[in-house]
């Protein structure tokens, strides 16, 4: 069953332009980042050469239309892009991720004219950081429990709440504010959507959450007293947009998410290989003994399944066959593969790799978030599950 297409469609870019792009990034990742893994771990900071030089290659824009200063990529190319960003630590993708993710896509595909007009180019340009609030403390996979208030108070709305959790917040200029305007309605009904500038009075962000793993990618607390908001500012122009909003924008998120897993997966396969090539035991490779090459065949085959789900699913989200199976689909295989693939790292490079210092010990912890954010595996299910009941895989 065809899902109804609430999104503008896009062709991409030409294969030629895709390509220069993709070896472009893919050259920058390996040679300017991976290099600077352990100094980002240690200092929980993106270097600002790499945040600038980033802006130039027009990462804080990839998934924005070119008629607002975006390169406009399609989910194919997305995903083929996330590929190379996922090579690396995931908090370099994390620095635009919101851009081009789960915040911009509220306003690409929602946004008024004006709306679009004011804040896209500037999301694309990476001029502005923007932030995708919706998870509170008791609203996390399934967004319809939030309680943060908007109440209409002549021409503004004044906002009431916080919430956790937020990628970007600390760095952000605007954020995506997602609340409830019926304070009758229970659900997702009743539920809207505003953009609302970080520095409005009212707005407090919290400090830096001291995480497992992804250091570099700084998520916060966001708290919301008597901030008043323009009606203009109102996302859409009317009330109870936000929930079609959110779930838009998670879908979409939910297959870049399963495309950066298979750059995770393939960089620690790589890093696998070679330590498997040179460690020896016995006076021998410990690649040569065949439990070790078991497990790395797992990994391979692993992996490659998941790059396939994820190209295929890409396909059906462009031509408007799928917008809901295929996300989950990917982003539940390809997050649970990946925690099997960094745990064989692991187990690969057996004390090594829980030293610090190795590539997948930090691997291992990025890993583990993926099954959680955007919805976890346990949702994933759900959605597939209720997708297939009503016979949307005919």
């Amino acid at each position: 069953m065809a899902e109804s297409n609430p999104y503008p469609m896009t062709d991409g870019v030409d294969d030629e332009t895709l390509q220069e792009i993709l070896a472009t990034v893919r050259a920058y990742v390996r040679e300017k980042v991976v290099p600077r893994e352990l100094e980002i771990e240690e200092t929980d900071e993106i270097p600002q050469e790499i945040r600038d030089e980033s802006a130039e290659m027009g990462l804080f824009g990839w998934a924005i239309p070119e008629e607002f200063g975006g390169l406009g990529l399609n989910a194919r190319q997305d995903a083929l892009l996330a590929f190379e960003l996922g090579y690396t630590t995931p908090s370099y993708r994390s620095l635009f991720g919101t851009n081009n993710g789960i915040a911009g896509q509220v306003l690409v595909n929602y946004g008024t004219d004006e709306q679009k007009q004011e804040w896209l180019p500037k999301i694309a340009s990476g001029e502005a950081i923007a932030s995708f609030a919706l998870t509170e403390a008791d609203a996390g996979s399934d967004p319809s429990g939030l309680t943060t208030k908007a109440v209409k108070d002549g021409d503004d709305y004044i906002i009431n709440g916080s919430k956790r959790f937020i990628t970007n917040a600390a760095m952000s200029d605007v954020l995506m504010v997602f609340a409830r305007t019926d304070p009758n309605a229970t659900g997702s009904k009743g539920i809207s959507v505003f953009l609302v500038p970080t520095a409005s009075e009212g707005v407090t962000v919290g400090p830096r959450d001291k995480k497992m793993g992804q250091a570099g990618a700084w998520t916060s607390e966001i708290f919301f007293d008597d901030v008043r908001v323009p009606s203009a500012y109102l996302v859409g122009g009317e009330e109870e947009v936000g929930f079609r909003a959110a779930m838009a924008s998670l879908n979409k998120g939910r297959l870049h998410i399963g495309a950066i897993c298979v750059g995770q997966a393939t960089r620690i396969l790589d890093d696998t290989i070679e330590h498997a090539k040179n460690a020896q035991q016995g006076g021998r490779p410990i690649a040569d003994f065949q439990l070790v090459q078991a497990m790395l065949a797992d990994c391979y085959t692993e992996l490659q399944a998941a790059r396939s789900l994820v190209l295929d699913s890409a396909q059906r989200w462009d031509d408007g066959t799928d917008r809901k199976l295929g996300p989950s689909s990917s982003k539940l295989y390809a997050s649970e593969m990946l925690g099997r693939v960094a745990d064989r790292g692991v187990q690969v490079h057996g004390g090594m790799g829980y030293m610090r210092e190795t590539s997948v010990e930090r691997f291992y912890r990025h890993a583990r978030l993926f099954r959680i954010y955007e919805g976890t595996s346990e949702i994933q299910r759900l959605v597939i599950a209720r997708q297939l009941i009503k016979g949307a895989h005919k």
